[in-house]
């Protein structure tokens, strides 16, 4: 269970999602409203995933009845989405058109019968409680509870200008507020439309053999074992092991590589994925809700949820900050007209105060960055799990790589075959069947090079079967005792190993390989060289990763001189050998202490210490592992590392933005309040610059959504 969750007793928990949150205050009055209603025990909100998870008794009309003061829509989290109108018909803009008519048609009675006059002041009344009865309604209850928000200064701000006669401009703030309000509400849903489309992905309903009869079945009802069949063109509706047919699928959705890839018999598929051209059978291992892209959307929309550093410092420097707004606008009204102002002019100055000083933009700077960063990382086959994840990736100054699986392939391959005297195939059929008994990891590379040149090794007689520890073995072939191991078993059998075949090993050494011998007591037949395989994308990706000024180190068990060779090959700029997993631990701890903020990829298994003990651990292959899933801040669902550059590219980004959208909020501020002093600061100004900052920070979030890789 989740942080999110973690106070809310399984049993009786659900989620409901919502519709129409427009900024993270809301949200909070929202949760507070559903606590207090009867039957609840406790309540949740997830701004990020647009949630609410509730613990108790409630109904779905009583939750919208919390969520009234915002014209909230809930709905239970299993139902079908609701298709939403478009963004112009919505119900909650219409009194935004009335409202603006009004406006209009008074401004034009004004200019006949004169601003003073009975009518217009009734038309821009009206305009006023049509546009924000229900800012007035949560304002005032927020005054009443001694409670500064947005709608709290709104609320003065308003009223305060019908009071001093400026009944024209109090209703252009409500309108501006309104359609400032409508369109943050618009970019939020545009910024969580990422997690949306994520849940359009896999089908809802599927093809299922039970027995001799084929029907379509909804995935909530399907079981595991059962036999799904998918056709050509269909995407696959659950996870499973394919159990009959070949065929190519684009795994895209899940792991953002657009390459095809084959699967047949045995082979894992996933929910979501597209199947291009054969006919498949596969049997469902997973329920619906744990297959891998529910689980990346609940991981997703928890990562929505947790608070980035940013956020944390925004929601307590607005939490002093308004209630200071506040005190300074009285000031501003009182203080001056004591000393001989004009009442009616600083009243006016001191309401201008108290909308410009209104956080929105603030409050609204860091979420909407990082719901839009972390959907977009999502669709792009990268999860990161939470806001202050994705900030520490755009803070990485180095980063650690394990080198088997996550550099190299982790399978161990056959690279080279030198035979002295005989046949080629002949000497590796004998090797592998003897290695057959072996327990050396390398003897898997050389049973499938023999399985590869098509040798039945399986039929060779072996006899006196005996393994020399730390050195290789021996066995019995057709009354001939042979032995395979490595260089120095043969110079304790041979004294001095020839010239010519020395410099053959060394040579071979020096490119990063393991030689293994095969002979018997008085000559060597055949050298094999066995590799662990490069991935094609390594070298690529360091260098990219150098280019972005970012140290990287390779870690790993092997001897310095094959490190060496392999860090060389792939370009890290330091290589660090001969490393036991608590070794690679201690070494990430050092790291750190040089540069904070470090990086460790890793297959997410054996890699975990290591992973938690750096600032951002990165697992790759999260779409076939769960542990991947759980132990990393960031996983990269393909099993290949080109998803990283464009990581930390993003969360760079992210980080940028987010210092852009603060800094810019903080400064419109001050610049408007500077205006207080020759007196030039008007409603209008206030509003626009208010309304300005909150869009122009949620416009350059949604930049996000532009990233590629």
């Amino acid at each position: 269970m989740s942080d999110q969750q973690a106070k809310l007793s399984e049993e009786e928990m659900k989620t409901y999602r919502v519709q129409g949150f427009t900024c993270t205050n809301c949200a909070g009055i929202f949760e507070n409203n559903v606590k207090g209603l009867p039957g609840v025990q406790d309540a949740k909100v997830n701004f990020g995933a647009s949630k609410i998870y509730v613990q108790g008794n409630t109904t779905i009309e009583e939750l919208e009845k919390a969520g009234a003061f915002e014209n909230l829509k809930v709905r239970d989290e299993k139902e079908k989405k609701v298709e939403r109108e478009p963004f112009w018909k919505q119900k909650e803009n219409i009194k935004v058109y009335i409202s603006a008519l009004l406006l209009v048609v008074s401004w034009f009675l004004g200019k006949q019968y004169g601003e003073e006059h009975m009518i217009p002041t009734i038309g821009y009344a009206a305009s006023i409680l049509i546009g924000g009865y229900s800012l007035f309604i949560t304002g005032l209850k927020n005054l009443s509870r001694l409670r500064f928000d947005m709608n709290t200064l709104m609320t003065i701000a308003i009223i305060g200008a019908a009071f001093i006669g400026e009944w024209g401009e109090g209703a252009t703030v409500v309108i501006l507020f309104a359609i400032s309000e409508a369109l943050e509400r618009y970019s939020m849903d545009k910024a969580r439309q990422s997690i949306e489309s994520l849940m359009d992905i896999a089908p809802k309903e599927a093809l299922i053999r039970r027995g001799q009869e084929e029907m379509m079945i909804h995935v909530d009802d399907i079981q595991v074992g059962d036999i799904m069949i998918v056709k050509p063109g269909q995407k696959l509706a659950m996870d499973g092991l394919v159990v009959k047919g070949t065929s190519t699928l684009n795994q895209a959705a899940i792991t953002g590589e657009s390459v095809p890839v084959t699967k047949t018999m045995d082979d894992e598929v996933f929910a979501g994925t597209l199947n291009e051209e054969g006919l498949l059978e596969v049997q469902v291992t997973k329920r619906v809700e744990d297959t891998t892209i529910s689980k990346i959307i609940h991981l997703v929309e928890e990562a929505q949820a947790e608070r980035a550093p940013s956020q944390a410092f925004v929601d307590k420097f607005a939490k002093y900050y308004t209630p200071a707004i506040v005190i300074l606008a009285l000031f501003i009204a009182v203080l001056p007209p004591l000393f001989g102002g004009d009442w009616s002019e600083w009243i006016y100055q001191g309401l201008a105060v108290l909308v410009v000083g209104c956080p929105c933009a603030l409050v609204v700077s860091t979420p909407v960055a990082v719901v839009t960063a972390i959907g977009n990382a999502a669709r792009n086959g990268v999860l990161i799990k939470g806001g202050i994840h994705l900030e520490e990736a755009g803070a990485l100054k180095a980063i650690a790589f394990d080198k088997t699986g996550t550099l190299t392939k982790g399978v161990p391959a056959v690279t080279d075959v030198v035979t002295y005297g005989g046949n080629e195939q002949e000497w590796m059929k004998i090797t592998a069947a003897i290695e057959k008994g072996s327990q050396h990891p390398l003897a898997s590379a050389i049973m499938r090079k023999a399985e590869a040149d098509g040798s039945d090794f399986n039929r060779v007689l072996v006899e006196d079967f005996q393994s020399i520890t730390g050195k290789g073995v021996k066995a019995m072939v057709e009354g001939v005792t042979y032995y395979v191991g490595s260089p120095k078993l043969f110079e304790e059998l041979h004294g001095n190993i020839e010239s010519s075949r020395t410099e053959t090993i060394s040579k071979m050494q020096t490119e990063g390989k393991t030689v293994m011998v095969l002979g018997t007591d008085k000559e060597i037949l055949s050298l094999i060289a066995v590799a662990d395989e490069m991935r094609e994308s390594s070298k690529g990706v360091i260098s990219r990763l150098n280019k972005m000024g970012i140290e990287t180190v390779m870690l790993t068990g092997d001897n310095q001189r094959t490190a060496a060779t392999i860090g060389k090959q792939v370009g890290v700029s330091d290589i660090k050998a001969d490393l036991l997993p608590e070794d690679k631990l201690n070494f990430i701890k050092e790291l750190r202490g040089k540069h904070q903020s470090v990086a460790m990829v890793g297959d997410g298994v054996n890699d975990a210490p290591a992973l938690a003990a750096s600032s951002v651990g990165v697992a790759m292959g999260g779409a076939g592992t769960d542990t991947a899933l759980e132990t990393a801040d960031i996983a990269l669902m393909s099993d290949d590392l080109s998803k990283l550059p464009y990581t930390i590219k993003l969360s760079r980004k992210a980080l940028t933005i987010i210092k852009q959208n603060i800094t810019f909020s903080l400064a419109i501020k001050l610049v408007a309040l500077v205006l207080v002093m020759p007196g030039w600061l008007t409603l209008w100004i206030a509003i626009f610059a208010d309304m300005g900052a909150t869009l122009l920070v949620t416009l350059n979030s949604l930049r996000l959504l532009r990233v590629k890789e």
